[in-house]
């Protein structure tokens, strides 16, 4: 996700230096872009009037946070784009505020492919006239630029997105491998139910892993599962527990537990198809056009 939003900060003359933990893949991707690579985070924010950063957990962005703050500027910005909870995103911006800087939290949706083209969903959280200054910044890397609040409003949105795909992305294995029992041509399947009502951008981006049985990562496992626990933690504040979060939770953990934790979301389908093996009607596989 990161390396291909540089690329589009990039194109849109607005990428002055990149930073990742693995100095090798800063460096190669300099390179690539006729950039700066800075050894440590306090060189990239001297440097810059604003950051963008992408990261896995919540650990990571307060630790960028930290590294950042001694040196950004006065007005800087940070635009978060990880995926964490609200609370961790208002920290965040509690420790920029001590430096003058300025925090949003902007999570995308998308997939990867969303971050190549440039046209991702981005959902942000933080002061209004914060959110103006980086729209040129938002706009290279975004189709869909929406403002939802103060700083953790955005995450609140991101999850509220998680929690869908969640529930969509199980409908959809459990009728993909229902169609697989009954000997349905599942390519032929999903080139006509992708036009229909029951359609999503999940289903005719995702639902082709499912014919392929092959699940490259696009959203790996494991970092919905992150997620999930996110949305279990922050419905919890409301003593209440989520039964999509629930059910998705305890399923991505058997994924992992059986090694899959970096293969796409796509993968429940393993799970599902096991539904079948188990009562012993599956007929012959047919993942083909016949």
């Amino acid at each position: 996700m990161g390396m291909h939003m540089a690329r589009n900060l990039q194109r849109a003359g607005l990428l002055a230096a990149v930073w990742n933990r693995t100095s090798s893949k800063a460096q190669t991707l300099a390179a690539e872009l006729k950039v700066e690579a800075p050894a440590t985070l306090a060189e990239l924010a001297a440097s810059c009037e604003a950051v963008v950063s992408c990261v896995s957990a919540d650990a990571d962005v307060l630790e960028v946070a930290r590294a950042l703050a001694p040196a950004l500027r006065q007005g800087a910005l940070m635009l978060d784009c990880s995926t964490v909870s609200a609370e961790t995103a208002r920290q965040a911006a509690a420790v920029l505020e001590t430096r003058g800087a300025q925090f949003l939290d902007c999570p995308v949706s998308g997939g990867v492919e969303g971050a190549r083209d440039g046209t991702l969903a981005i959902m942000v959280g933080g002061k209004p006239e914060a959110f103006e200054r980086a729209q040129p910044i938002l706009q290279a890397l975004g189709r869909t630029i929406a403002h939802f609040g103060p700083v953790g409003a955005g995450e609140a949105a991101k999850a509220t997105n998680q929690i869908m795909v969640a529930g969509i992305i199980d409908a959809i294995a459990e009728a993909m491998a229902f169609a697989h029992a009954e000997g349905l041509p599942l390519e032929k399947l999903i080139d006509t139910l992708g036009k229909g009502a029951g359609s999503s951008w999940y289903f005719v981006h995702r639902a082709p892993n499912m014919a392929r049985g092959s699940y490259p990562a696009g959203f790996r496992v494991r970092l919905h599962q992150k997620d999930l626990g996110i949305c279990h933690d922050m419905a919890a504040r409301f003593g209440t527990a989520l039964p999509v979060v629930e059910r998705m939770r305890a399923e991505y953990a058997e994924l992992i537990a059986r090694g899959y934790g970096d293969e796409d979301i796509s993968a429940t389908f393993r799970l599902k198809e096991e539904l079948f093996e188990r009562t012993n009607i599956m007929r012959a596989p047919n993942r083909g056009n016949a």
